[in-house]
Protein backbone atom coordinates (compact mmCIF):
# COMPACT_ATOMS: atom_id res chain seq x y z
CA UNK A 1 0.00 0.00 0.00
CA UNK A 2 3.05 1.97 -0.64
CA UNK A 3 1.50 4.00 -3.51
CA UNK A 4 -1.90 4.70 -1.24
CA UNK A 5 0.58 6.42 1.29
CA UNK A 6 2.27 8.37 -1.23
CA UNK A 7 -0.56 9.56 -2.84
CA UNK A 8 -2.45 10.55 0.76
CA UNK A 9 0.74 12.69 0.79
CA UNK A 10 0.71 14.11 -2.23
CA UNK A 11 -3.06 14.69 -1.49
CA UNK A 12 -2.29 16.55 1.75
CA UNK A 13 0.16 19.13 -0.09
CA UNK A 14 -2.01 19.90 -3.15
CA UNK A 15 -5.99 19.34 -2.85
CA UNK A 16 -6.40 19.50 -6.13
CA UNK A 17 -4.66 16.39 -6.74
CA UNK A 18 -7.30 14.45 -4.81
CA UNK A 19 -9.87 15.15 -7.95
CA UNK A 20 -7.66 13.24 -10.83
CA UNK A 21 -9.51 9.86 -10.90
CA UNK A 22 -6.27 8.84 -12.55
CA UNK A 23 -3.96 8.54 -9.51
CA UNK A 24 -6.75 6.33 -7.79
CA UNK A 25 -6.65 4.07 -9.91
CA UNK A 26 -3.27 2.09 -9.74
CA UNK A 27 -4.46 2.50 -5.57
CA UNK A 28 -7.26 0.26 -6.21
CA UNK A 29 -5.13 -2.23 -7.69
CA UNK A 30 -4.27 -3.50 -4.17
CA UNK A 31 -7.75 -2.81 -2.54
CA UNK A 32 -8.83 -6.52 -2.64
CA UNK A 33 -12.11 -5.55 -3.64
CA UNK A 34 -10.90 -3.89 -6.74
CA UNK A 35 -7.69 -6.03 -7.40
CA UNK A 36 -9.02 -8.22 -9.91
CA UNK A 37 -10.34 -5.61 -11.66
CA UNK A 38 -8.48 -4.82 -15.31
CA UNK A 39 -6.81 -1.23 -15.27
CA UNK A 40 -10.15 0.33 -17.58
CA UNK A 41 -12.60 -0.68 -14.88
CA UNK A 42 -10.63 0.61 -12.07
CA UNK A 43 -9.97 3.73 -13.86
CA UNK A 44 -14.36 3.75 -13.92
CA UNK A 45 -14.87 2.76 -10.60
CA UNK A 46 -11.88 5.56 -9.50
CA UNK A 47 -14.09 8.19 -11.30
CA UNK A 48 -17.02 7.48 -8.90
CA UNK A 49 -14.58 8.25 -6.27
CA UNK A 50 -14.13 11.35 -4.03
CA UNK A 51 -12.13 11.79 -1.30
CA UNK A 52 -13.28 12.31 2.35
CA UNK A 53 -11.76 13.22 5.53
CA UNK A 54 -12.38 12.26 9.21
CA UNK A 55 -10.30 13.32 12.29
CA UNK A 56 -9.91 11.81 15.49
CA UNK A 57 -13.43 10.37 16.64
CA UNK A 58 -15.45 11.19 13.83
CA UNK A 59 -17.76 8.14 12.75
CA UNK A 60 -17.14 7.64 8.87
CA UNK A 61 -20.80 5.25 9.92
CA UNK A 62 -23.09 4.33 12.14
CA UNK A 63 -24.96 0.83 12.83
CA UNK A 64 -28.24 0.54 11.40
CA UNK A 65 -28.24 3.05 9.57
CA UNK A 66 -28.72 2.68 5.51
CA UNK A 67 -25.30 2.33 3.45
CA UNK A 68 -24.35 4.76 1.06
CA UNK A 69 -20.86 3.78 0.53
CA UNK A 70 -17.53 2.08 1.02
CA UNK A 71 -14.45 3.97 2.52
CA UNK A 72 -10.86 2.45 1.20
CA UNK A 73 -8.38 3.89 4.08
CA UNK A 74 -5.52 5.78 2.15
CA UNK A 75 -4.23 7.27 5.48
CA UNK A 76 -4.78 6.21 9.03
CA UNK A 77 -6.82 3.82 11.51
CA UNK A 78 -10.57 3.13 11.95
CA UNK A 79 -12.16 0.92 14.74
CA UNK A 80 -14.65 -0.75 13.75
CA UNK A 81 -16.73 -1.48 16.13
CA UNK A 82 -19.45 -4.44 16.11
CA UNK A 83 -22.41 -5.33 18.11
CA UNK A 84 -21.60 -7.78 20.72
CA UNK A 85 -18.50 -8.63 19.40
CA UNK A 86 -14.70 -7.58 19.96
CA UNK A 87 -13.83 -4.26 17.90
CA UNK A 88 -10.88 -4.40 15.24
CA UNK A 89 -8.94 -2.12 13.62
CA UNK A 90 -8.21 -1.23 10.25
CA UNK A 91 -5.19 1.01 7.92
CA UNK A 92 -4.07 1.59 5.00
CA UNK A 93 -5.64 -0.37 2.05
CA UNK A 94 -8.50 -1.87 3.86
CA UNK A 95 -12.10 -0.82 3.37
CA UNK A 96 -15.24 -0.64 5.18
CA UNK A 97 -18.81 -0.68 4.23
CA UNK A 98 -18.09 -3.12 1.19
CA UNK A 99 -22.03 -4.34 1.08
CA UNK A 100 -23.40 -0.69 0.84
CA UNK A 101 -22.35 -1.14 -2.88
CA UNK A 102 -24.47 -3.80 -3.38
CA UNK A 103 -27.65 -3.08 -1.13
CA UNK A 104 -27.91 -0.17 0.76
CA UNK A 105 -28.91 -1.82 3.84
CA UNK A 106 -28.28 -1.02 7.13
CA UNK A 107 -25.02 -0.80 8.26
CA UNK A 108 -23.77 -3.66 10.30
CA UNK A 109 -20.61 -2.03 12.88
CA UNK A 110 -19.99 1.44 13.28
CA UNK A 111 -16.64 2.61 12.25
CA UNK A 112 -14.76 5.34 14.08
CA UNK A 113 -11.65 7.44 13.08
CA UNK A 114 -8.68 6.95 15.28
CA UNK A 115 -6.69 9.89 14.34
CA UNK A 116 -7.32 11.84 11.18
CA UNK A 117 -8.47 9.92 8.43
CA UNK A 118 -8.36 9.69 4.57
CA UNK A 119 -10.11 7.84 2.22
CA UNK A 120 -11.93 7.16 -0.82
CA UNK A 121 -15.29 6.98 -0.92
CA UNK A 122 -17.21 5.47 -3.42
CA UNK A 123 -20.97 6.58 -3.08
CA UNK A 124 -23.53 3.51 -4.00
CA UNK A 125 -25.48 6.11 -6.29
CA UNK A 126 -22.59 6.48 -8.42
CA UNK A 127 -21.11 2.98 -8.53
CA UNK A 128 -24.85 1.54 -9.20
CA UNK A 129 -24.79 3.44 -12.43
CA UNK A 130 -21.48 1.86 -13.28
CA UNK A 131 -22.41 -1.63 -12.50
CA UNK A 132 -25.13 -1.32 -14.91
CA UNK A 133 -22.92 0.15 -18.25
CA UNK A 134 -20.22 -2.60 -16.79
CA UNK A 135 -21.50 -5.36 -15.66
CA UNK A 136 -18.22 -7.43 -15.57
CA UNK A 137 -17.25 -5.13 -12.28
CA UNK A 138 -20.56 -6.74 -10.98
CA UNK A 139 -19.20 -10.18 -11.57
CA UNK A 140 -15.82 -8.70 -10.07
CA UNK A 141 -17.00 -7.78 -6.94
CA UNK A 142 -19.37 -10.26 -6.16
CA UNK A 143 -16.80 -13.16 -6.53
CA UNK A 144 -14.55 -11.32 -4.17
CA UNK A 145 -17.51 -10.89 -1.79
CA UNK A 146 -18.40 -14.63 -1.64
CA UNK A 147 -14.12 -15.50 -0.77
CA UNK A 148 -14.27 -12.88 2.10
CA UNK A 149 -17.77 -14.80 2.94
CA UNK A 150 -16.39 -18.28 2.44
CA UNK A 151 -13.42 -16.95 4.50
CA UNK A 152 -15.75 -16.13 7.53
CA UNK A 153 -17.71 -19.64 7.91
CA UNK A 154 -14.48 -21.02 8.42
Amino acid sequence: MVRAMQLADLVAKRDDAADDPKLWTNVLADVPLFASLNQRHRRKVAGCASIRRFHDGAVLRKEGQPGEAVYVILDGEVSIRPPGRKALTRGVGSFVGELALLDGGPRTATVVARGDVLTLAISRARFHKLLVSEPRIAVAIAEELAKRLRAQEV
